[in-house]
């Protein structure tokens, strides 16, 4: 069931009881996770954090906190399954439920009682009507032979009615009809993956509401709705307006705050509305290495050949930007350089066909010395969060690591992210690099498809969805950059790394074609599951994106034989 106001139906309800809080792992959840904390703080409302990577996780989590809790709040996921039939709860227990992800299942939708989605209804839902897709049974039971029966006295013997058994006969047809009519309405709903608004600025709408929200509140809500655009999750158009949502809420607390005293105190908290460089990182690395592992320059410069680094080199020239200053760290260039440096920028774009090298934004300054912008923070937490530096690899501590390093107290953490990121970066670039000059991309037909061997640098950093999914979104664009074919430009892209090499399991990543004017839909999770039904191929489909599964080694060719004939 919707929530229309999310206030009385869910704040009010939760103030005074014990929540358990189970978290997606991915940064707009995080974000999300961060607002509700700080609300339940300032209303003293106990609640007990739980981290889930799936839905495995995701059962276990509920199994161990049923006995304890009665309300679970569950952020970035539930809502593209039949929550009940999974979870199987008593009675009494209640989910409320912020999620991206969409379609939403119809049966929670229709839940009155037990599942309340914290989602917004302007999202273009598309959601079947009750009476096309739930019918009572005794409308079209088989109850004809008892009403029958029951009509007439037992002693007497009974008459051959050819109008009862037309009227059933016409009955099991239109049920039938009927039940055709659903599955079509419900294949046609239910076909592709897509997401929604951010969950991060559902919780913060909320914390406005009730008049506690702050700017770090506002900063949260900021980063998770760049983690959509980051990771490519929404239409271009549905983050512009979102950031238009934004930028009203950022001018009303800067408005607020110009009168305090803290506007000019060191550890104060600014948040500016930016158009700023899609380069990514580039106050924390060199002008020149944030060029050259940037997708957006990366991809238009071709700079995996001799022809697109000499093109790089003119570019520079172009802007009359000497090499010393370019490869030093940002922070150290020339402050006459960097004062106007984004126009300068811009305008070399223009000459080498990069239009849209600015994208609107939001920047943070804490205190005089330290500033971030929203991408930054995105890239540092998603590092932190799918950390292979470790040989145990604890996702709890990582899960922790990434939550602390979007709080303004914990700069080491976030920078710590920081470095992990560009390591992420150059990896994913170089990756880039040898698929393409080694032509690893193969046209399948209906699909473009990628996968990297056991023994590929770095293959362990990608068995992580967000960093195999950035992957899969930059060779994509890479691919289309440089192929001269017209019509594979047009594919999507099916990309496969290897997760687990002790039990012998790849992750399979699918992601639509890439264009400007894409509506991010994917028909890849439906795709999946019917390939591995038909080939009864050993999948897990365990990941909350339906298009991503894990998948047995040696069932890979024959899963994807079944796609390609499925999707011919």
């Amino acid at each position: 069931m919707f929530i229309t106001d999310i206030r009385k139906n869910f704040y009010d309800v939760v103030a005074n009881q014990r929540v358990a809080l189970l978290v997606a792992a991915d940064i707009d959840a995080l974000c999300a996770c961060k607002i509700l904390q700080a609300l339940f703080h300032c209303d003293q409302i106990q609640y007990t954090l739980v981290p889930v990577t799936g839905w495995q996780d995701l059962s276990t989590a509920f199994l161990e906190h049923k006995e304890q809790f009665r309300y679970f709040v569950l952020i970035n996921c539930g809502a593209n399954v039949d929550l009940l039939e999974m979870l199987q709860p008593d009675d009494d227990s209640i989910f409320f439920i912020c999620d991206t992800h969409r379609p939403v299942d119809v049966v929670n939708v229709y839940n009155d009682t037990q599942i309340k989605l914290l989602i917004k209804q302007d999202d273009d839902l598309g959601v079947p009507a009750y009476d096309d897709i739930f019918r009572d049974d005794e409308d079209g039971g088989d109850s004809g032979n008892e009403s029958d029966e029951g009509s007439e006295p037992s002693g007497k013997r009974r008459r051959f009615d050819e109008g009862a058994i037309e009227r059933r006969i016409e009955r099991q047809r239109a049920k039938r009809e009927w039940e055709a009519r659903r599955r079509e309405i419900l294949f046609d709903y239910e076909q592709y993956e897509y997401h929604g608004t951010s969950a991060a600025m559902i919780f913060f709408e909320l914390a406005w509401v009730l008049t506690k929200d702050t700017k770090d509140m506002l900063w949260w809500a900021i980063i998770g709705l760049t983690d959509q655009w980051v990771h490519d999750k929404i239409t271009h158009m549905k983050y512009v307006s979102d950031i238009a949502t934004m930028q009203r809420h950022v001018s009303r607390h800067n408005h607020r705050n110009e009168d305090e005293e803290n506007s000019l105190s060191i550890d104060c908290m600014r948040i500016s509305f930016e158009y700023d460089l899609r380069l990514t990182l580039y106050q924390h690395w060199s002008l020149y290495e944030s060029i050259c592992n940037s997708y957006y320059t990366a991809c238009c410069f071709k700079l995996w050949t001799l022809k697109g680094q000499k093109k790089l080199q003119e570019f520079l020239a172009d802007m009359g930007l000497p090499l010393r200053q370019v490869k030093q760290k940002f922070n150290s260039m020339d402050i006459t350089i960097k004062e106007n440096l984004r126009d300068v920028i811009e305008e070399s774009s223009n000459k080498y066909g990069m239009k849209d090298i600015r994208i609107q934004t939001f920047g943070v300054h804490f205190g005089f010395k330290n500033r971030f912008l929203a991408s930054d923070m995105v890239h540092a937490a998603a590092a932190l969060l799918e950390s292979t530096e470790k040989e145990q690899n604890d996702t709890t501590d990582n899960f922790i690591k990434a939550l602390n390093s979007l709080s303004r107290n914990n700069l080491d953490c976030l920078k710590a992210g920081i470095d992990l990121a560009k390591k992420k970066l150059i990896a994913i670039q170089q990756t880039v690099a040898s698929c393409i000059c080694t032509n690893l991309i193969l046209s399948q037909g209906p699909f473009l498809y990628c996968y990297l061997m056991e023994g590929t640098p770095d293959v362990k950093l990608f068995s992580k969805p967000l960093a195999l999914t950035l992957l899969c979104k930059y060779l994509l664009k890479a691919f289309v950059h440089s192929t001269r074919n017209k019509r594979c430009k047009l594919l999507p892209l099916i990309m496969a790394a290897p997760k687990d090499v002790e039990k012998g399991t790849v992750i399979v990543v699918g992601i639509p074609p890439d264009s400007e004017t894409s509506d991010k839909k994917n028909f890849f999770g439906r795709a999946f599951e019917k390939a591995a039904e038909s080939t009864s191929s050993r999948t897990l489909h365990d990941h909350f994106d339906t298009s991503i599964i894990e998948l047995k080694t040696e069932d890979r060719s024959k899963f994807l034989d079944a796609l390609i004939t499925l999707l011919s």
